[in-house]
């Protein structure tokens, strides 16, 4: 397996930039704002990404053996428009 530093690099800005200002985020500083332990707050929700993150990437993998690329990639988009849309119209 050799790393490409490229896509490395975009899914760290992509979860990066998503994951500001986040639920997961607010979350994490009332633990730490709460607790007053902030490693064990960070090691939990660092852990917590971690994992998440694993089963997202496994669960991609094992999909594209089972449907096209491009399918997957019109099922996220237009998921990603109708959550969208929903927020915008949710008033």
């Amino acid at each position: 397996m050799i790393l490409d530093w490229r896509i490395m690099a975009t899914a760290f800005g992509m979860v990066f930039l998503a994951e500001l200002g986040d639920k997961t985020q607010l979350a994490a500083m009332l633990l730490s704002a709460e607790s007053g332990n902030i490693w064990s707050v960070f090691l939990g929700a660092s852990g917590a990404l971690v994992l998440s993150t694993l089963l997202a990437v496994t669960l991609g993998a094992a999909l594209t053996r089972l449907v096209p690329d491009h399918y997957i990639r019109m099922a996220a988009g237009t998921i990603f428009v109708v959550l969208g849309a929903l927020i915008l119209l949710d008033r």
